[in-house]
């Protein structure tokens, strides 16, 4: 073989192998995006660029894919949908406190489904892997919630928060609930 046929070889490869890695970022962006929904663009202005928040998104599903959700049992579901219609109805006469209890009760609800607890950025992560249209309202709860701890949230904000949690708590419940070996809704 000629140096120039060694040389338009190495390129035909080189073109080859650039094409193919080409694909599949395409094909991974793709997937990404559609599992991740708006959280992908959350994850690419938190990391600045498409490649760092695809590789952090991508990482967080290989971390869930080691976690198992547990269902919950018809008695914590009822459980549960009690205590939030209890930490509703206390918004009214003191809503400070409700979100507080808000909080609480979606931290337990993810406990009892077995999800990591650690800070709370790494909670709403592991969250987005799951529950992607939802994990900005936890965000978002979470962020008035502070607020509110350090006397900055109206009563609209805590609200708001309410309605977030609200989301969250029964995106975690839904669908999730062991009857015999089946799913109750």
């Amino acid at each position: 073989m000629s140096t120039t046929t060694i040389i338009i070889l190495a390129v035909i490869v080189i073109a080859v192998a650039a094409l193919g890695w080409w694909a599949y970022r395409q094909q991974r962006t793709k997937q990404l995006r559609s599992k991740f929904g708006p959280e992908y663009t959350h994850a690419v202005h938190q990391y600045g660029s498409e490649a760092r928040a695809e590789d952090a998104l991508a990482e967080r599903a290989r971390r869930m894919e080691k976690f198992h959700a547990r269902a919950l049992t018809p008695e914590d579901h009822d459980r549960f949908l009690q205590r939030w219609s209890v930490v509703q109805a206390s918004f009214v006469d003191d809503p400070p406190s409700s979100i507080k209890q808000a909080d609480g009760l979606v931290g337990e609800v993810m406990r009892a489904r077995g999800y990591p607890m650690g800070d709370f950025d790494r909670r709403a992560e592991d969250i987005s892997v799951e529950h992607p249209k939802v994990v900005q309202n936890y965000r978002a709860a979470h962020e008035i919630a502070e607020r509110q701890a350090r006397g900055e949230a109206a009563t609209e904000d805590l609200r708001q928060a309410l309605v977030h949690y609200r989301a969250l708590f029964e995106e975690l419940l839904e669908g999730h609930l062991t009857h015999e070996g089946s799913k109750r809704r």
